[in-house]
């Protein structure tokens, strides 16, 4: 694939999300700093790995800049609400984490994107060892009826109950540490 300018890759990001935004801006950012840092490509496969912190507009610009998506099994999320995302090199062995730096208080969503939009990707991120040991590859599966609501389930998703093979939302839950 022939290189993409900056601008058509903007416009990439800002065609895939549906809209310009601070969020989209903040994920674009990241995946280029990335980019700069590990040596990435557009992940045909699983050479890349993205685990996002947040499930936010950031993310679409990551899909669309380094080919980490769900169905790849290369974007992972880790939930803590945080703008930061660890990124993964699968051929070198190397990864980095990456925190959205504070940016000035009392901004208006304008004033964020004009401001997010301003920045070079240096500036916005604090770069750290990543937190989280790299994933395994996806893993292909087999499947089965789930015997509670007979529908198609991943083999790896069933737990064995009662003599039952049931999905999550079948089975009940067991957690102990609840007290």
């Amino acid at each position: 694939m022939a290189k993409q300018t900056e601008r058509s890759d903007w416009q990439r990001c800002v065609d895939f999300h549906g809209h310009e935004c601070g969020g989209l801006t903040i994920g674009y950012k990241a995946a280029q700093y990335a980019i700069k840092l590990l040596e990435l490509a557009f992940s045909d496969d699983e050479q890349v790995v993205c685990i996002a912190e947040n499930d936010s507009c950031s993310v679409d610009a990551i899909q669309v800049l380094l080919g980490c998506s769900m169905g790849k099994g290369n974007l992972l999320f880790h939930i803590t609400g945080k703008q930061a995302f660890s990124f993964y090199n699968r051929t070198s062995g190397r990864s980095v984490r990456l925190s959205l730096r504070p940016r000035p208080d009392s901004m208006s969503r304008e004033e964020s994107f004009a401001y997010y939009q301003s920045k070079e990707p240096e500036e916005l991120f604090l770069v750290g060892e990543t937190r989280i040991p790299l994933p395994l590859r996806a893993q292909v599966t087999g499947s089965r009826l789930c015997d509670g609501c007979g529908e198609e389930t991943g083999e790896g998703w069933l737990i064995l109950q009662n003599g039952k093979w049931l999905c999550p939302d079948c089975r009940s839950q067991y957690d102990r540490f609840r007290v």
